[in-house]
């Protein structure tokens, strides 16, 4: 069931669903209204509930033939049949249309809409924001940060899927409770850390100030809340543990590629992104022959001078005209930060260094 407004050119539909994940005592499962509006979505539940055999997806209804189904069936008809007169009459008096809006009325809520007033949710801004980033990669931004924000994104919209059952929400609804929620739910269900959560929620910050700095949000939900970050104690590799992990034998290729790609950085000093960014051009030699790395620095522009020691030199060597350097365009074969990190707890080497530290 779906209706189109052409003159604003916004969709609507309304969609039946179960809930399988949450089954009842009785073993029976939830039933679920869809509400979709331009993108943007929430969930109704209603009341009534099915065994999960005896539902039908592809007709949003009962299979049954008895008594039950039939009034089940009725009913999930009235229900949406009500939703969408809701529609038709904010659509005629020309009134702002957003599935939060049509659920409140439809649960009769005393809901005050503007005519011509477009409500904004969090996930349209953070959205935008992210695209924004993307069209100055290379130029603001490096590929990481854009990593970073469409992964703070994903996890807002996973938080607000599994707090409040819908897609998206209107900013006007977060407050300091949503916040502090968002930070229980990035430590016990995202498994971050303290400082990676307040990682997630300053650029949660970021999103909420252009909002307001637009005009969309009257208050900022983050007036009264303070983030704290842990200190971190870094621990550096000595001589001997370097040595270990340079001698020791591996058998599969990625954990090699990875041990090269770890001892250039810890030869070079370099950062991780700028080994992944390493090219031929910023190989260069001195007036004595040595050979130097000239290159800028990925997240401070800053052009570094680095000597290049014989170790990095025959990792270097070691991938000169391989396949997986030249598909990379660089240097290296360096994987994505994430395969790396994974890859490295694999390594037998780094292995043996972590249980000697415990």
């Amino acid at each position: 069931m779906n209706e189109k407004n052409e003159k604003k050119r916004s969709t609507f539909s309304v969609m039946c669903f179960i809930k399988k994940t949450k089954l009842l005592k009785s073993g029976e499962a939830p039933i679920f209204i869809r509400i979709t509006t331009s993108g943007q979505s929430t969930d109704l539940s209603i009341q009534g509930s099915i065994l999960p055999v005896l539902w039908s997806q592809s007709k949003e209804r009962s299979k049954g033939k008895d008594r039950v189904a039939t009034e089940l069936n009725h009913y999930i008809d009235s229900v949406k049949s009500r939703i969408f007169q809701i529609h038709r009459e904010m659509e005629v008096d020309g009134k702002t249309i957003t599935p939060f809006i049509i659920k409140d009325v439809y649960l009769g809520k005393n809901v005050e809409v503007e005519k011509e007033v477009i409500g904004k949710t969090i996930g349209e801004v953070h959205f935008e924001h992210n695209e924004r980033c993307r069209k100055l990669l290379g130029i603001d931004y490096s590929k990481s940060t854009i990593y970073k924000f469409d992964t703070s994104l994903s996890y807002l919209k996973q938080f607000i899927s599994k707090n409040y059952e819908t897609d998206d929400i209107l900013l006007d609804q977060i407050n300091g409770e949503f916040i502090r929620n968002y930070d229980l739910f990035l430590k016990t269900e995202k498994g971050c850390q303290n400082n990676s959560a307040i990682k997630h929620l300053k650029i949660f910050k970021k999103i909420i100030r252009l909002a307001i700095a637009n005009e969309w949000m009257a208050k900022d939900p983050f007036v009264g809340i303070k983030f704290k970050l842990e200190e971190v104690h870094v621990e550096f590799l000595t001589s001997e543990e370097l040595s270990i992990i340079m001698n020791k034998e591996l058998s599969i290729k990625r954990l090699s590629q990875v041990r090269d790609v770890f001892l250039f950085c810890a030869f070079t000093g370099l950062a991780f992104v700028d080994v992944k960014g390493l090219k031929p051009e910023h190989i260069i030699k001195g007036n004595n022959g040595e050979i130097w790395i000239r290159k800028p620095r990925t997240k401070t522009n800053n052009m570094c001078n680095i000597p290049l020691l014989k170790i990095p030199q025959t990792i270097l060597k070691k991938y000169e005209g391989s396949k997986e350097s030249e598909i990379k365009r660089s240097l290296l074969p360096v994987p994505t930060n994430q395969k790396m990190n994974a890859y490295l707890k694999e390594t037998p080497a780094v292995q043996e260094r972590r249980g000697k530290r415990v």
